[in-house]
């Protein structure tokens, strides 16, 4: 029998698991992508005797990369392993405070209690809470189309309906956070979750607090081969089980006729198929491939999620009090959102993000070395002059750090490679090099991010980031298996 053809447009993290969930429906599968390596923002590169991953860094919920494992029957220990951090992170605050986030839930709540002074019953009432609001919205946020009518038939919306007022929409997350839990540090250590969706803790929601339940209740996770491992691990299964993976090869065109996608064009060549995905960021796919189809300004106008500037640095030393995840924070976090949200720039006292693969993963970097990711929220690319900008930030990260950790960094960095939203842009495709598609910043946001199908053109559907039910890699590998369940059920 003649399987049906379905055609994935891009590689990333969505764009395989939906080539995988397509296989396992019995479709024959072929991917277009533009680069010459599978992965998209999931990729990593070396510097000298130094590996990076180059994009996201976090590792939670890994079960949903387990999932597509177990389709095929086959044990994902086999070709994917991870371990559970005990610190999911450290913090690092200016008047000389220190805190590890443990992962275990009661070892956190004391080490808040002992360090801050927070009783800990309210740390445990404010985690509680979140959780509730996680358990009465992931049915219809996380694990369902948004945007078809049969969600709002269902016993979990009638829930959710009910408790409507606790999940606190009618205040920002830093307002929830500042009425809760009131200790300055505590609060921005929590406001910090509004960047996993690349928004402001004085605009999103205070729905937003269910993102610190995630991250405690699931914990943070380490490849032992790094991030890069997850692209490798599921490109590798695809080609085992016949996915067609064409490098190069940029879609020009989505192919449409009588209002039905029948395939897409690549150069001068035609492919045809049943089924066309795109995993390419929503804006360019209707702006570049769509051009003479509907375009849904509202969705495609939407504010973009913040960007980012990263340095990834090659340091000939190894600090035994930083560990895999570290944050070293801002004096004003306000004044630092208002720059990147409203002055599109970067504040002069910006938090740091640093990542160090090399403390958890052999041969990230040399003996008593480190491989540092060092990560500045930035506001996404609207024509700044991002090579005058980076000196000043780069001055600005250093004297942080330096200050903190009583050092002079700038002497131990012996590689240096630097990411702009622009560089994130050209890589990726992603519109003007936003990390998470669209941002938060709006109580509608999760209604307004563009469907998982097409409502005008017949077999047409989205996966990825930019799309529902978000950015980052379990809401990406989310929004693949929504997607086969809507093909599945059409």
């Amino acid at each position: 029998m003649k399987l049906k053809k379905a055609i994935v447009i891009g590689s990333g993290i969505g764009g395989i698991a939906t080539a995988l969930r397509l296989k396992s429906m019995n479709y024959d599968v072929t991917v277009f992508e533009n680069n010459n390596f599978p992965g998209g923002k999931l990729t990593s590169f070396n510097l000298g005797p130094y590996r990076f991953d180059a994009g996201p860094s976090l590792l939670t919920m890994p079960h949903f990369i387990d999932e597509l494992f177990v389709l095929f029957d086959e044990n994902p220990r086999d070709y994917f392993n991870y371990k559970k951090k005990e610190i999911s992170c450290k913090y690092f605050w200016d008047d000389g405070v220190m805190l590890n986030a443990y992962s275990e839930k009661s070892k956190f709540i004391n080490e808040i209690n002992k360090t801050l002074g927070v009783n800990k019953s309210i740390v445990s009432a404010y985690l509680l809470k979140a959780k509730r609001k996680y358990d009465l919205t992931k049915s219809m946020f996380l694990e369902q189309s948004l945007h078809k009518l049969k969600t709002y038939f269902s016993k979990d919306l009638l829930i959710g309906l009910f408790n409507v007022f606790s999940f606190q929409i009618n205040k920002t997350l830093n307002q929830v956070n500042e009425s809760e839990l009131k200790e300055p540090h505590l609060v921005q250590l929590f406001n910090r979750f509004a960047t996993y969706n690349g928004s402001s803790p004085y605009k999103t929601p205070g729905m937003m607090t269910l993102v610190q339940h995630l991250e405690q209740e699931y914990g943070t996770y380490v490849s032992d081969k790094g991030m890069n491992n997850i692209t490798k691990s599921l490109y590798d299964l695809a080609i085992r089980h016949g996915v067609k993976f064409k490098f190069e090869s940029y879609v020009s065109k989505i192919l449409v006729n009588n209002k039905k996608a029948v395939g897409v064009m690549v150069g001068e060549k035609s492919y045809n198929s049943e089924i066309v995905v795109s995993n390419m960021d929503i804006v360019p796919t209707y702006r570049n491939l769509l051009k003479n189809h509907y375009q849904p300004e509202k969705t495609l106008n939407q504010e973009r999620s913040s960007s980012a500037l990263i340095f990834y640095w090659g340091i000939k030393k190894e600090f035994k009090n930083l560990d895999l995840h570290n944050i070293f924070f801002s004096k004003d976090y306000k004044k630092e959102f208002q720059s990147i949200f409203e002055d599109n720039t970067i504040s002069t006292d910006p938090t740091v993000y640093v990542n160090i693969t090399s403390k958890d993963v052999k041969g990230d970097a040399p003996n008593n070395h480190e491989n540092w990711f060092v990560m500045i929220n930035s506001p996404n690319d609207s024509g700044q002059d991002w090579d005058s900008m980076i000196n000043d930030v780069k001055s600005n990260v250093l004297k942080k750090i330096n200050k903190l950790l009583n050092i002079n960094l700038e002497d131990f960095i012996e590689y240096e490679k630097i990411y702009t939203p622009r560089t994130i842009q050209a890589n990726t495709q992603s519109y003007m090099g936003s990390l998470y598609g669209s941002s938060s910043n709006n109580l509608m946001s999760a209604f307004l991010r563009h469907p998982n199908f097409s409502k005008d053109i017949l077999n047409l559907y989205f996966c990825g980031g930019s799309v529902h039910p978000g950015g980052g890699i379990p809401l990406c590998l989310l929004s693949a298996k929504i997607v086969s369940q809507l093909i599945k059920n059409k």
